[in-house]
């Protein structure tokens, strides 16, 4: 009963949309808030600034478009997408300041297959960058595992030749 009226599950509450669907949609966009069965409403938080960023490149890469715009931008991604164009696994990427979170245009040339964020964020010394290497690349010669170190975020090749670990962001390739 609780699936046929349209109800989520989240956790061991059940949350139901608050207002009916035909009375709240336009025919354009349909925003639904949901709210638990006390009454009580529930606030959608994004957890992964970066994994939602890399999703939208990865799916956009995926249907052929020539560019996808991200929201919001951080630090973070920016320094990530700089190690990915420095590959030159996207063409490059314009920062547009709104007085808000901000947004990112993203030029892709369809070079990417896949790309992705390690939650969490483990732990690598230089030793073990081998084995992260091995564990998410589908190559030796193809491929990047990207890592956050006192020196930056950067590359698994850059770091080894710096000789510093860090902690594991993602991966592309």
């Amino acid at each position: 009963r609780r699936r046929a009226l349209g109800c989520v599950s989240f956790g061991a509450r059940f949350l139901r949309p608050a207002t009916q669907l035909s009375t709240n949609c336009s025919s354009i966009v349909c925003q639904v808030t949901f709210r638990t069965t006390t009454g009580t409403p529930v606030k959608m938080v994004l957890i992964s600034v970066l994994n939602d960023a890399l999703r939208s490149i990865y799916n956009a890469e995926k249907r052929g478009k020539r560019q996808v715009l991200i929201r919001p931008s951080s630090k973070v991604i920016v320094k990530f997408l700089t190690v990915m164009m420095k590959h030159g696994y996207i063409n490059e990427f314009e920062i547009v300041d709104d007085h808000r979170a901000g947004k990112i245009v993203v030029h892709l040339n369809g070079r990417l297959n896949k790309c992705g964020v390690i939650s969490p964020r483990f732990d690598v010394p230089v030793k073990n960058i081998e084995k992260w290497v091995n564990n998410l690349l589908p190559s030796r010669q193809f491929g990047f595992v990207v890592l956050t170190t006192s020196s930056g975020i950067m590359d698994h090749e850059e770091a080894r030749r710096k000789h510093t670990g860090g902690k594991v962001l993602g991966f592309f390739y």
